[in-house]
């Protein structure tokens, strides 16, 4: 049933831009290739890479320290009295835990400002996805999930050239 009506619309379609005597102007998008070679996608990552990597070296700083603890106490626990080696596993349990929450709130940090520039870069190819259309007159220009779409209709590199030109 659904094909028939999809066969239905497809037919319809076809006559009313035949009886129009315009042809439909089509263009496809990879957001994906978008986000991953264009410019701004390229200075975003490195301002990323720039804002959390003192964080993310100190957290790798404090893992180390953390595991040398452990490896110490490991080396130690024979000759520690009882008292002591309690007193440090509980030390060490506590800066693991310490270290856990701080490894969560980065993660969360990063994953919050990931998504502020993927929004960003978003809503710039948006603009200029618009601008393209408008000014080349397409009718419809469409963005993935896409399960086909030949070179012809690709405009992403159009899109890529124009958000690195500045438009």
């Amino acid at each position: 049933m659904k094909l028939i009506y999809a066969l239905l619309l497809a037919t319809f379609s076809s006559v009313a831009v035949s009886a129009s005597g315009q042809e439909l102007k089509i263009g496809y998008v990879n957001s994906e290739r978008v986000v991953r070679e264009s410019d701004i996608a390229k200075r975003s990552q490195a301002k990323l890479e720039a804002e959390f990597s003192k964080r993310e070296k100190d957290l790798n700083d404090q893992n180390s320290a953390l595991r040398a603890q452990a490896e110490k106490l490991d080396r130690d626990g024979p000759t520690l009295s009882e008292t002591e080696k309690t007193r440090r596993q509980r030390e060490l349990v506590e800066l693991d835990r310490d270290l856990q929450r701080k490894h969560r709130e980065f993660q969360e940090d990063l994953t919050q400002r990931k998504n502020e520039e993927l929004s960003s870069i978003a809503e710039r190819a948006n603009r200029t996805i618009k601008q393209i259309a408008e000014s080349e007159h397409y009718d419809l220009i469409v963005q993935d999930p896409v399960i086909y779409a030949s070179a012809r209709v690709d405009l992403t590199k159009k899109v890529i050239d124009a958000l690195n030109a500045g438009k």
